[in-house]
């Protein structure tokens, strides 16, 4: 039986469907209204979790907590820190206890210090700006820990930017702003964006738990193309038939309305649509290698950005 933490989410409903696509038992885990094969099981509830997990030979960890931008007040520090890390570990103890052989859990390339434009690996050196990344970076220390400890089989996945139909990060509320008009086209820095389809995601999960090489790895989980943000802007325009931009704005005209962004916010206390942290996923590099995956398991991705961006629409 595979146990599916998250299994409301994004990813964790595609996953559950795949594998029950294949016959296999399926229990899903969520912290609200079961629906089908799910119990209701919170991250701070050692009992509940242990309850979760009996019966479980694997576990596929992918709920936890993020946020497209940082707060503003810091106030959600605590809020990563809790569940990310004292999550995982929880369900971590959890699946120890109760015997199950193999557990896979969904981290993030934010784990690592920002490479800024370089192409970085999972050995890039630094440590994590921001607490998201610091709680994703002690959760995978945990769960290399605990695979020692119960000689379970564990695998760290670093993913990129998920990306397809039913998702809610950055790029499908790019799309649906392009789609309205909204977003205007966007100056070519030459940056590179890292990002992945969510089908990608899940043959890369099922791959490293069944794979004995995967045992005790951190993988970086991306997809070769990293386009620009320009590239980006182009590609969403003919997934939706639009015709080609042959303009855009101009770099100095965006960086100067990041900075009022700034400015505005530090005194309303509110976010903005445009400031400078949001220039920085426009116009900045966030490059992640997946040579290890490729190299050690001879994973690829197969669905490239425009197929992709198709079914996202």
């Amino acid at each position: 039986m595979v146990l599916v933490s998250g299994a409301s989410g994004f990813i964790g409903s595609r996953l559950s469907k795949a594998l029950a696509l294949n016959g296999l038992n399926v229990r899903g885990m969520a912290r609200q209204a079961p629906a089908g094969n799910v119990v209701v099981a919170d991250l701070s509830a050692p009992a509940a979790l242990l309850a979760a997990c009996a019966g479980a030979d694997t576990v596929f960890h992918c709920a936890g907590y993020a946020h497209a931008f940082s707060s503003l007040s810091g106030d959600d520090a605590a809020m990563h820190w809790r569940i990310n890390f004292e999550g995982t570990h929880n369900l971590l103890e959890a699946a120890g206890q109760a015997g199950v052989k193999r557990f896979v859990f969904l981290s993030s390339v934010k784990a690592m210090a920002d490479p800024g434009n370089l192409l970085a690996s999972e050995d890039f050196p630094g440590e994590p700006a921001t607490a998201y990344g610091q709680s994703k970076l002690a959760a995978e220390a945990a769960v290399l820990e605990a695979g020692k400890r119960y000689g379970m089989h564990v695998v760290n996945l670093r993913l990129s930017m998920v990306y397809g139909a039913g998702g809610r990060g950055n790029l499908e509320r790019m799309g649906r702003l392009v789609q309205r008009g909204l977003f205007p086209p966007l100056p070519d820095t030459g940056n590179h964006r890292s990002l992945v389809h969510v089908d990608d995601v899940v043959s890369a999960m099922r791959l490293v738990a069944g794979d004995d090489r995967a045992n005790g790895r951190t993988y970086i989980v991306a997809s070769q193309e990293a386009p620009s943000g320009r590239q980006l802007y182009d590609a969403l325009r003919a997934a939706l038939g639009l015709s080609r931009c042959h303009w855009s704005i101009p770099e100095s005209a965006i960086r100067f309305a990041a900075r009022l962004g700034d400015g505005l916010e530090a005194v309303t206390r509110r976010r903005l649509p445009l400031d400078s942290e949001a220039l920085d996923r426009l116009l900045g590099s966030a490059w992640y290698s997946p040579a290890r995956i490729e190299r050690e398991l001879g994973w690829r991705t197969r669905i490239s950005l425009d197929e992709g961006l198709r079914e996202m629409f």
